[in-house]
């Protein structure tokens, strides 16, 4: 007896089903990254190559689910959403976890020291930029309920209305990541000019979780205004 595809019964249930299962593996990536700053302002390294193995684990498991999505993805869907806008919903996504892979990567291949004085804004901006992540997981936990209401109506409305929030949380991420910056080059005298320039790359990788996380959103918005 052939043993079942349990890829295939999540479009069994509904050809949405992988987006969301992708999108749940996504934010378990990037709670992760919370984990390893708080490792690396504690300056256990060996908890940050943890976490960061853990990352990278997660985000194999983000590629095999999208692998497997644009495999399978039906040529037409017979919906009112595009097979194209899908994909790119589903690229989007995994931006997401493939940034955590990234800043995760650099924190164990160089070893970063968290200058005095960096280290509360620095989580605080970890933290708001993985809020805007669980914010667009929970927009695309509504996908089921917008393709019954064939993306109209109160449904809707409620989703247009998280899309603004996300954009004023990933508002907040631009600011926070601005005043870190200028902590940082503030601090530039007691640094060496490479340490300098990596965290500066590192704030932008860290402010780049939330900014793709906002474009999830706007992509679903540009949908729903069709």
């Amino acid at each position: 007896m052939a043993g079942s595809n349990p890829f295939a019964s999540l479009f069994g249930r509904s050809p949405f089903k992988p987006m969301q299962e992708h999108m749940k593996t996504v934010k378990k990536c990037v709670a992760q990254v919370t984990h390893i700053f708080e490792a690396l302002c504690e300056g256990d390294q060996e908890k940050v190559e943890a976490v960061k193995e853990r990352i990278f684990e997660l985000e194999n498991e983000a590629d095999a689910i999208k692998n497997e999505l644009r495999a399978h993805l039906p040529k037409s869907l017979f919906m009112p959403v595009d097979r194209r806008d899908l994909l790119e919903v589903l690229d989007l996504q995994d931006s997401i976890a493939d940034t955590a892979q990234d800043i995760a990567g650099l924190l164990v291949e160089r070893k970063m020291e968290v200058v005095e004085g960096m280290q509360e804004p620095l989580l605080n901006l970890v933290r708001r930029c993985v809020d805007a992540c669980n914010h667009a997981a929970k927009i695309i936990d509504r996908l089921d309920e917008l393709v019954e209401t064939g993306f109209r109506g109160r449904e809707s409305d409620a989703v247009l209305e998280m899309v603004e929030q996300l954009n004023r949380i990933e508002s907040d991420t631009d600011q926070m990541g601005l005043e870190l910056a200028r902590s940082l080059f503030a601090r530039e005298d007691e640094m060496k000019p490479v340490s300098v320039m990596f965290w500066y790359d590192l704030i932008i990788m860290i402010g780049d979780l939330a900014d793709y996380a906002e474009k999830v959103g706007n992509r679903l918005r540009l949908l729903l205004a069709r």
